[in-house]
């Protein structure tokens, strides 16, 4: 079975089941911008369709999406990328998770792009073992007024809310808000913005498993440490960006039988 609804799972604990190689990557961060790291991602769909039995992209494709209909006209870098994931999802199922930046990402761009919705968070089935997967920002619990922002922004009053406003409104309310994102960091503790233990413990405990993957802090590495007694694991996916000329990056995960291994993109090619 690949990329199927486990059976008898609560609605609260969504999970999927895949058989083979299972590739995963975040925090691609699309846009206009950065045309080196959209060429990278796009020619990594081309070879997880090749090399995957099933991709998953747990948030953050996007730089922002403020709604669907950003398809109706859609710019050429986007037409890129949806006619990217289409061609990938032909050959192989490829699943979309909201991030903090495309939370809003729906069905029209799963219709157009050919790829199923990923719940958040969601527990993976894999050849390895089970493993829970999320984008990671709901963890990072000591910024309290992220997530309060996170909290408001998530409401379905306030989407239907931003959602009634004309599109160009909306993109100029995604660039302020990145612009206050970017002045905000700049004066918060790193470790504010990194996952929460107790949250991460949490998280795991309530769904039964041990391991867990998520993007979103742009730390990626593997943290291996104990719980009530049980050895624990957390993957971090690297967030891309090719374009920076001091620090080219971008990557994904890799699980097979033998576990979880992380690949670089190939920055010289």
């Amino acid at each position: 079975m690949s990329g199927s609804p486990l059976s008898g799972t609560p609605a609260s604990h969504p999970a999927l089941s895949f058989a083979g190689p299972v590739w995963l990557a975040s925090d691609m961060h699309l846009g206009p911008d950065g045309p080196a790291t959209r060429e990278a991602f796009l020619a990594f769909l081309q070879a997880a369709a090749e090399g995957a039995a099933a991709l998953l992209l747990p948030g953050d494709i996007f730089d922002a999406w403020v709604g669907d209909d950003e398809l109706d006209a859609p710019a050429p870098w986007l037409q890129e990328v949806v006619a990217g994931l289409r061609a990938a999802s032909s050959r192989i199922p490829v699943y979309l998770g909201p991030g903090n930046r495309d939370f809003l990402m729906g069905d029209q761009l799963a219709e157009a792009t050919g790829t199923h919705r990923l719940a958040e968070p969601v527990t993976i089935r894999t050849d390895a073992g089970e493993f829970l997967l999320s984008h990671g920002d709901a963890f990072c619990t000591d910024d309290v007024e992220y997530q309060q922002f996170r909290a408001m922004v998530r409401n379905p009053q306030w989407q239907a809310q931003f959602l009634a406003q004309p599109l160009a409104a909306r993109q100029a309310i995604a660039r302020q808000l990145r612009e206050r994102s970017m002045a905000e960091k700049s004066r918060k503790a790193a470790d504010i913005m990194d996952v929460n233990r107790q949250a991460v413990e949490g998280a795991l405990a309530a769904h039964g498993v041990t391991r867990m993957i998520h993007g979103h802090t742009h730390r990626p590495g593997r943290e291996v440490f104990e719980m009530d007694g049980r050895r624990c694991e957390r993957w971090v996916l690297p967030d891309w960006d090719l374009d920076d000329a001091a620090d080219p990056r971008g990557g994904w995960l890799a699980i097979d039988r033998d576990g979880p291994a992380y690949h670089d993109i190939a920055l010289d090619a």
